[in-house]
């Protein structure tokens, strides 16, 4: 193996600073520039990040997930982590571009809450045999995305499009195609929140029941929690 300059060893020395979540995208930062990365140049995996930074992978998984919703790298799942764009984007203080980036999350919550609670009213009203089957199906790829280790970002994006769609208003559905983008972020954003990934699947769960028994009210007010969840995106304002 060849020997590793001083400065790469330098960047990947390991965290100590207490807030893990900055420390870890300026070191990633600084790593791109070290090893003079260009888009479409793949980083080191996950697991080696986390090994050789000193960090858990969920700290890493956390960075990774603000630097792709900033448009910085590109997640193939399963085929690692890319650059995106070139270094000379990134210079800027990262956990500032951060805080600006997601200054309107909160209100992206409060349309989705609006649209979403409707929705779930709606489609315990009107669900058909084919929509219940997506609905599970999206819970069960959630699950094993979950159980392996993966991204459970598009079996949850999976889900709530789901239930859109089986509330059959193509007003709503047209407005929740307008906000997908930001609908995306907050989702990554709270999935990558530790221990955040199960304790939405067990939400998904719990709107899809009460869809199936047709409980308009419970499916309305289960899909309120689920969100109430979501929206609680701390780890993102203790960048402030």
């Amino acid at each position: 193996m060849a020997v590793e300059s001083e400065s790469l060893r330098h960047a990947l020395r390991p965290v100590r600073r207490s807030r893990l979540y900055e420390e870890v995208v300026d070191r990633l930062r600084e790593l791109i520039d070290v090893q003079g990365l260009q888009p479409g140049d793949r980083l080191m995996s996950e697991r080696e990040l986390a090994e050789r930074l000193g960090v858990s992978r969920t700290s890493v998984r956390q960075a990774l997930t603000a630097l792709e919703v900033m448009g910085l790298v590109r997640v193939r799942h399963g085929g690692g982590v890319f650059l995106a764009r070139a270094p000379d984007a990134v210079v800027p203080s990262l956990a500032s571009e951060l805080v600006d980036r997601y200054e309107h999350l909160p209100a992206v919550m409060e349309v989705r809450e609006a649209i979403e609670t409707q929705t779930a009213r709606l489609a315990a009203r009107r669900r058909g045999d084919d929509a219940l089957r997506t609905m599970w199906d999206a819970v069960a790829a959630m699950e094993d995305a979950i159980d392996s280790g993966g991204d459970p970002a598009t079996a949850d994006a999976q889900f709530h499009s789901a239930v859109v769609r089986a509330a059959r208003n193509p007003l709503l559905e047209r407005l929740w195609a307008d906000l997908a983008e930001p609908i995306d972020q907050t989702r990554r954003a709270s999935l990558a929140r530790p221990g955040r990934p199960p304790r939405s699947l067990a939400g998904h769960r719990a709107i899809l029941e009460a869809i199936e028994a047709g409980d308009e009210d419970a499916a309305a007010a289960a899909m309120r929690a689920h969100l109430s969840l979501v929206g609680d995106l701390g780890f993102l304002t203790s960048l402030r």
